[in-house]
């Protein structure tokens, strides 16, 4: 029996192979091409190996290093993050990337314990609203709307 010395990276690795594994079954239909002409599954199974041999690393380093346990979980991170992103997901449209954005980073923000309102933490957070606007909308010309249907003016 294999001895686990560092439960977070073993764990860690076990949910990156679990992944890497299941990006390459649901990958495997689509054709790979080649890196000049790559095919749908290309980057879907490159990413999916990549996934797997980190995971590949971490179960090993979690058998052989020294580490720290597994903090217990807790509820409130896990609602308000996935929460965050469902809601950035729907509010998309009718708010626009700002708006979504926002909500998105406030939630996550949240859903730390060390999380405290700051003009710090606020202007960190238009910052990213402002790169994220300049980066997909602007520079990779993503068609998001910048201000949804609910914040123009009529």
């Amino acid at each position: 029996m294999v001895a686990i010395r560092s439960p977070r990276e073993f764990y860690a690795g076990a949910i990156y192979i679990a992944f890497g594994a299941a990006g390459l079954w649901f990958g495997w239909a689509y054709p790979m091409g080649t890196a000049g002409r790559m095919g749908g599954g290309y980057f879907p199974k490159v990413l999916a190996v990549l996934l797997i041999m980190f995971g590949l690393v971490a179960l090993f380093r979690g058998v052989i290093v020294s580490g720290r346990a597994l903090a217990p979980m807790r509820a409130k991170p896990i609602v308000l993050i996935l929460l965050a992103c469902a809601l950035f997901g729907l509010l998309l449209e009718p708010v626009g990337l700002v708006g979504a954005l926002v909500l998105l980073i406030v939630m996550s923000a949240m859903a730390s314990d060390a999380f405290r309102w700051s003009p710090a933490a606020l202007a960190g957070a238009l910052g990213l609203v402002g790169l994220c606007a300049l980066v997909f909308v602007w520079g990779l010309s993503v068609p998001l709307p910048l201000l949804g249907s609910w914040l123009k003016p009529a």
